[in-house]
């Protein structure tokens, strides 16, 4: 799609918010916008996004961006999302049907439909064979990255920090020290932050996923500067919501603001 068509739709874009409820626009009047359309709010993709958006907002604030996001889910899946990651309340907005999606032609991941197979049966087959590679490429060779390391990509664990990934014991993040270094992305380093992830969202998972027509669905990031999107990035795959993953806001660097 053409980035002012792009911008056309987001610029009609109306949703709730989850702070209060109220009926909100995404597009802001902020000269700089960082617009996040994620899927599934219990999906990996929106979780590890959020995670990545808190490492960086320092770096957010000095770009002089306005952070918003709209996410599939209702307000409850909302409200336990800001909750776990910290994103803030007022800057999420809900689309329980994942129609901004479609009006973007976003990817609808795979939709294979199986005779005799109702639409949750349908759903959730389509979902594991994304998760084995299947119409979603390139995520099997990101699990690895998680488990492998990644020396392209910063420290995720501090030394002190400990992390508690069920089913896992708490984990100190001197561990990972140990395991490979430090001053980048360890070996088991990520593996762990998305077990805590997984374990986040089953142990919640009517909350977080209400309505499971929509697992397979993927997002897009939009940057838009003055009223024109500058930069577009639609995802392709499962744990593919940047072009670069070893650091997924690398693309900030590479813009020229105004």
């Amino acid at each position: 799609m053409h980035r002012t068509a792009i911008y056309d739709v987001l610029g009609q874009v109306r949703r709730q918010r989850v702070s209060d409820g109220a009926d909100t626009p995404l597009l802001t009047t902020a000269p700089r916008q960082l617009l996040l359309v994620w899927p599934q709010l219990g999906d990996f993709d929106s979780l590890e996004y959020a995670w990545w958006l808190r490492r960086g907002a320092d770096e957010l604030v000095a770009k002089g961006l306005t952070v918003r996001a709209v996410g599939i889910g209702d307000r409850n899946s909302g409200k336990a999302f800001c909750a776990y990651t910290g994103f803030p309340e007022d800057s999420l907005l809900l689309d329980s049907e994942g129609l901004l999606h479609q009006e973007l032609s976003l990817y609808p991941g795979l939709t294979l439909s199986i005779p005799g197979f109702n639409r949750r049966q349908n759903a959730w087959l389509n979902l594991l064979l994304m998760c084995a590679g299947i119409g979603s490429p390139g995520t099997l060779s990101e699990v690895f990255r998680g488990y492998l390391g990644d020396r392209n990509a910063p420290q995720l664990i501090e030394d002190d920090e400990v992390v508690q990934a069920t089913p896992l014991p708490p984990i100190k993040g001197e561990f990972f020290k140990r395991a490979g270094g430090k001053g980048f992305q360890r070996p088991f380093e990520l593996a762990t932050l998305r077990l805590r992830n997984m374990a986040e969202v089953l142990g919640n998972w009517q909350t977080y996923v209400p309505d499971v027509s929509h697992i397979t669905q993927r997002g897009a990031t939009y940057v838009v500067v003055n009223g024109e999107v500058v930069y577009g990035h639609c995802d392709r795959n499962i744990l593919g919501f940047a072009s670069n993953m070893s650091y997924p806001l690398s693309f900030l660097d590479e813009l020229s603001l105004g």
